[in-house]
């Protein structure tokens, strides 16, 4: 089976207020701020971008992959159409036409395109849109369609006492996971990251933030799959955003590790929230 090379480009988040959210993603993540088609919102900084839709609060419109090419992205569209995968137009504003748009066993659409633009002579502090996670009433459907569909590869797995898998962590590439999957009461999206890349920046970022008064919501602390270092704040719809630095990079033989769902396990520094 071909693997699968990608990186989480952008999120299209749903929220009641997408312009007062907007706004404190420009301040917050020193992004800047454009109005697309109707009620889209558009903010685009050094390595990062979101767009914010009308909606139900905590809810994903979709998020977007980047591929390494043209021909890897024509390759994966074949490969995913011969596994009787409906594939649609893209939902997003950014990529080219033959950008494409799927959708996963919990209903979550995946917009997959390539983009070879440089983005990092934006201003800013660097912290490069880097992953996210959701939970799910059915891992095991969701895990075989990233894995065994998509071609990703699981890095880590997170199990109960009595056995039961509680999360995975899937790669894409060398970084220890762009997507992190974990077993929850419902079909819902968690949080997002940005990895800034080293322990410095975890401290230039949390002092940014400060100045805005924006406070820590979790962290500083570090997690035991990824070995990255974090923080987390809350959005105004509370959903949470992360600041990472220092993730695990990976070889492609690295087997996929195990560890017993505990607070240690999210965080080996301090206190975690179980949301799994």
């Amino acid at each position: 089976m071909s693997l699968l090379t990608a990186q989480l480009d952008h999120l299209a988040v749903n929220s009641p207020d997408p312009e007062s959210i907007a706004a404190f993603y420009g301040k917050a993540m020193q992004m800047r701020i454009a109005q697309g088609k109707e009620e889209e919102y558009i903010c685009e900084g050094r390595e990062r971008r979101m767009v914010f839709y009308p909606g139900d609060a905590k809810t994903l419109r979709y998020f977007a992959w980047n591929v390494p090419s043209t021909t890897a992205l024509e390759e994966l569209k074949k490969r995913i159409e011969a596994a009787g995968i409906h594939t649609r137009p893209s939902m997003s504003p950014f990529f080219n036409d033959n950008a494409f748009t799927i959708t996963d066993p919990d209903g979550h659409n995946l917009v997959i395109g390539h983009d070879g633009s440089n983005r990092t002579q934006h201003a800013g502090l660097p912290a490069r849109l880097q992953h996210f996670a959701f939970g799910t009433t059915h891992i095991q459907p969701m895990l075989d369609f990233y894995e065994k569909t998509l071609g990703m590869r699981i890095s880590d797995n997170v199990y109960a006492d009595d056995g039961s898998l509680r999360s995975s962590f899937l790669r894409a590439g060398n970084e220890h996971h762009i997507l992190a999957i974990f077993v929850a009461g419902q079909n819902a999206f968690d949080h997002h990251c940005y990895e800034a890349g080293e322990w410095n920046l975890i401290r230039d970022w949390a002092d940014f933030l400060s100045e805005q008064d924006i406070l820590l919501d979790w962290g500083p602390g570090r997690h035991g799959p990824g070995k990255n270092l974090f923080f987390m704040i809350r959005d105004p719809d509370t959903n949470w955003l992360e600041i990472s630095a220092e993730l695990e990079l990976v070889t492609e033989d690295r087997p996929t590790g195990s560890w017993q769902h505990r607070e240690k396990t999210l965080n080996s520094w301090g206190k975690a929230y179980l949301r799994s």
